[in-house]
Formats: structure tokens, sequence, C-alpha cells
């Protein structure tokens, strides 16, 4: 599919990040991925480190189909070759996958391309790397990166006002410390344990989701 800058803005909102090691027994992570996308997760993304490749690139193109049911954005977390040969909508990088790589020369002009960004400095270098939305966290802290700082809102606010293009906010955030993010300028949140870890992904979607929408109502 083909996104927009706008649709791509618009799909900021609940931005899931997949983790396997959440699902229950008998549980696959195409089926909770499915009840968090008709919760109303408005982006995907597939983070996947204990998988080996071949049933990676299989995870992928299942997630890659769904996304394209529900026609929301789908990406693939580090690995631009994998998220090339599922023909993904794009790939999320970090800081230290765009040391010395063009990035978006390597995807192409249509692809999407999201980058992690901590600081104002590191927010316009990844804009002019090409990225079209910005990662920013971890702003409560995480369990899924052992060294994540936190950031604040009024640090946050900052690289907002810093870019032109989107920014969602990741790390830490759930349901009760969401609302906190009002005024940050941020166009949505990114979770991962907050939908993946619940017993009802779909419910906890559908909370998420009214909440990211108070919030980014709420920055005027």
């Amino acid at each position: 599919m083909k996104f927009t800058k706008a649709d791509i803005r618009r799909s900021m909102l609940l931005y899931a990040v997949t983790d396997r090691t959440w699902l229950r027994q008998g549980q696959t992570l195409t089926q909770v991925t499915e009840e968090v996308l008709q919760g109303g997760a408005t982006f995907l993304q597939i983070r996947e480190k204990e998988l080996d490749r071949a049933d990676f690139l299989a995870e992928c193109r299942e997630l890659r189909a769904l996304a394209q049911r529900y026609q929301v954005p789908f990406v693939v977390n580090d690995d631009v070759d994998l998220a090339l040969t599922c023909d993904a909508d794009g790939v999320h990088v970090g800081q230290s996958d765009i040391q010395g790589r063009d990035i978006r020369a390597l995807i192409g002009p249509e692809k999407i391309l999201g980058i992690t960004a901590n600081t104002v400095e590191r927010a316009l270098a990844a804009q002019r790397a090409g990225a079209d939305y910005i990662g920013v966290g971890a702003v409560f802290g995480t369990t899924t990166k052992k060294d994540a700082k936190p950031l604040s809102v009024p640090a946050l606010r900052e690289i907002c006002d810093a870019v032109d293009i989107p920014v969602v906010a990741i790390g830490g955030i759930n349901k009760d410390n969401l609302p906190r993010l009002a005024g940050s300028g941020v166009d949505g949140v990114a979770v991962v344990s907050a939908l993946f870890a619940q017993p009802d992904p779909k419910a906890a979607a559908e909370q998420l989701r009214t909440l990211a929408e108070e919030m980014v109502r709420s920055h005027g």
C-alpha cells in the first residue's frame, strides 16, 4: 500500500510493536496482533529478536498480510534486507544503524523510514537522513531496553518543535501514564507490553486508542 505523509502522521496514534515473549500457551503472534488491530492499533512494527531468519521472514509475511487487511502501515525493526524481502511498507532503525549507511537509498523513496532519536540533534539528523517519522524515548523508562533513560515531557516537546515530521513516543507507556504526555506535541504512542502482555489485547488497544486521541487533542 502507498501511504501519504498525512496517512503516516495519523498512523502514529497507536503504534503497536510486537513481542512474542508475552504470548500465552496456544496463542500465535498473528492471532494476538489481529486482536490488537481490531482494537484500533493504527501502525504495526514487528520486532522479534529471538527468531531465526526463516521463521522471522514467515512471521513478517503473515503480519504484512494482516496489516494490509486492516490498512495500517507495517514496518520491520532494524532489518532492511528482511523488510525488502517481505515487501513490508518500510523499516524502523536505531541511531547505530544510520551511521555510515544511507538507509533511504537502500529502501527507495516509496518505503516508510522510521528512525529512533532521543535528542533534538539526533532528531534533526534523522530528518535529514530521510526519515518519515521519529520514535522518541524512552519516555517513562522501559523493560525492553535496559540502558534507556527516561525522557521528560519538556524534552519531548523540544524535539517535536524542532522537526517537521511526525513523532511517536515510546518507552514504558501504559494506560496509567499515557495522559501525562498531554501537551508534549507527539503524534501518538508506541507500545509493546501495554498491548501484547494484556489478557484482552483488543480491549487494551481500544482503551489506549481513546487515551491517545485525547492526548493528541490536548496539544491544541
